[in-house]
């Protein structure tokens, strides 16, 4: 069976709208499970890059792809850059700390007489007064000095520190210094694979998505850039670093500890509100089912979360340690989309946000679309695209009536594959490529005599921006 050749075979309206992606890791270290998270409803797949070799990476590539022909739908695959390592190093035991004391630290992968070894040169970036946090914030400390290459801090709580946790710095700029050179040669292993997306972590401007984007083009890469929202910075400057993203991810664990954990629901809101305004897929991540890590059931708290990032308007819910470490992977995949379905069903979504501002022929037709398939109470919108541009304007505005992309190119299925709503098809450039995927979906018993579908097509099939024709048609 090829990618994309199946019919649905539940109605449309039952389809779940907000996607999903699941990490592979140790986990999910093998084809069947890689196929079976997939027919579990993944929408996506994402490859953690700060774990595994480029060779676990490639043979989990094939598998994404082997898994996305045999379930007959478009998967994502997802390269998750590590971006700088900024963690302690290598020491024996523990350092245990005391709130008013001062502590050294000093760029090295072991332990130095009198100093803590951290994984990156702090003192290049790092100034005095800045706040350091260890441990996920369990640790805090503010930078006293910086001299000969060693970044002195005073304690401000007492604590330990173990080897290898992880630094935040959440006022320290970076200066656009988060591409690294593992990242380098990450990106070119990542070129020559099929990859759909490229992550890019602790982005704090939009200068370090267009720096990416044009790495990217330099490389041949039709990967689009999601850029992972885990910092203070980011925050400060988040729209306009939405603007210049393909897709964003709340990243929380690390927001949490940049910010403030009480400010996390209101920034990932605020995220979502962006993203909707820009036609933008935003992904809401990490710890959405941590406890299945290592008990097959969730807590209520996790069920609340997945259900309220549905309902506030997310594109995707994301799966980490859940499926690429934990212990129940396929039933942590099971549950999300349990969770999804039923807040679907019962709640249905009501966004309410500034608008669209984008008033180009493309956006502007998106709307006239979905306008005029609620008024004629359609059963579904069946876009034409190369890009999937108009697949995204129309998936922005939220509308519960089923979207159908169809397209020759199966990279723009795939990367529509964590589009809230979407559903694609892989079909040669047609001038009657809607109709005849209508026809086929009327013969699959998916749509039905009486149905009316509205479609949005071009005069020319296959050219990007092209899309100015809207029919209505009633089945027959």
């Amino acid at each position: 069976m090829k990618q994309s050749d199946s019919a649905p075979k539940v109605p449309l309206s039952s389809f779940k709208r907000t996607k999903m992606i699941a990490t592979l890791g140790p986990s999910t270290d093998s084809y069947e499970v890689v196929l079976e998270l997939v027919k579990a409803g993944a929408n996506g797949l994402r490859l953690n890059f700060s774990h595994g070799t480029h060779e676990s990476h490639g043979r989990h590539i094939r598998w994404a792809r082997k898994a996305a022909d045999a379930a007959g739908k478009p998967v994502a695959v997802i390269q998750d850059l590590q971006g700088p390592k900024i963690r302690l190093g290598d020491f024996d035991g523990i350092v245990n700390v005391q709130a008013g004391q001062g502590y050294a630290f000093v760029h090295d992968e072991e332990q130095v007489e009198g100093h803590i070894p951290v994984q990156y040169d702090l003192s290049k970036k790092a100034k005095r007064g800045e706040r350091m946090y260890i441990y996920d914030g369990r640790v805090k400390f503010v930078i006293t000095s910086v001299r000969d290459g060693v970044v002195h801090a005073q304690a401000e709580n007492d604590g330990i520190l173990i080897k290898r946790k992880g630094i935040n710095l959440p006022d320290t700029d970076f200066a656009g210094d988060i591409i690294t050179a593992k990242d380098k040669a990450d990106l070119v292993f990542g070129s020559a694979q099929d990859i759909d997306y490229v992550a890019l972590s602790f982005v704090q401007t939009a200068d370090d998505i267009l720096s990416l984007k044009k790495l990217l083009r330099s490389m041949n890469s039709p990967a689009k850039v999601i850029s992972k929202i885990e910092t203070k910075a980011a925050v400060e400057n988040i729209e306009e670093i939405v603007k210049a993203s393909d897709a964003v991810m709340i990243a929380r664990g690390d927001l949490a500890v940049e910010t403030k954990p009480e400010s996390v629901p209101i920034v990932q809101r605020q995220i979502i509100g962006l993203g909707l305004k820009y036609a933008r897929p935003v992904i809401v991540a990490t710890q959405m089912l941590a406890s299945m890590s290592e008990i097959p059931e969730p807590t209520r708290a996790e069920v609340s979360d997945i259900a309220t990032a549905v309902l506030v308007g997310a594109d995707c819910v994301m799966l980490s340690d859940e499926t690429a470490s934990g212990k129940y992977p396929i039933e942590a995949a099971k549950m999300m989309k349990r969770v999804i379905t039923y807040t679907e069903s019962y709640s249905p979504l009501t966004v309410s946000f500034n608008g669209n501002e984008d008033h180009s022929r493309q956006a502007s037709i998106s709307r006239a679309v979905l306008s005029l398939a609620e008024n004629v109470e359609a059963k579904a919108i069946i876009v034409e695209t190369k890009s999937g541009a108009t697949a995204l304007h129309i998936a922005s505005l939220r509308s519960r009536i089923p979207l159908i992309a169809v397209t020759d190119n199966a990279r723009t299925a795939q990367q529509l594959a964590i589009t809230y709503g979407n559903k694609s098809y892989v079909r040669p450039a047609d001038p009657l490529a809607a109709t005849k995927l209508t026809d086929w979906l009327r013969q699959k018993k998916v749509l039905h005599k009486g149905d009316i579908v509205v479609t949005a097509s071009g005069r020319h099939p296959g050219v990007v921006g092209t899309t100015d024709t809207i029919k209505v048609r009633v089945l027959e």
